[in-house]
């Protein structure tokens, strides 16, 4: 799945709750450890999802920083590590949509 087709949904669902695209775009640099331009130029790709997290600079170290339940599964139980790490970004967004600060959000 292209991640070009499921930004826009991660954009619309923070928005529906009063967040920003400029939120799910920090969200989405702190995870991946892209800068805004490479994230830009990723989208306009249209690449898939396994192409977005294999040259991600940062989601290696961070992704274990990301814990809890997201479409009713634990994210630290998923083992195909792709599918962890687009949970790991789910999360992210959902929390951020919930209203949750967005230095916790970045876990810092």
């Amino acid at each position: 799945m292209a991640f070009a087709k499921v930004y826009p949904m991660y954009v619309q669902k923070a928005e529906k709750k009063g967040r920003t695209k400029d939120e799910v775009d920090a969200v989405i640099r702190w995870l991946s450890g892209y800068s805004q331009a490479e994230l830009d130029a990723l989208i306009a790709q249209q690449v898939d999802f396994r192409t977005f997290f294999a040259g991600a600079p940062a989601v290696v170290e961070r992704h274990p920083l990301v814990s809890g339940v997201v479409c009713g599964v634990r994210v630290e139980e998923v083992e195909d590590p792709l599918m962890r790490q687009i949970r790991c970004l789910d999360k992210l967004v959902d929390e951020l949509a919930k209203g949750k600060a967005l230095e916790k959000v970045l876990r810092s």
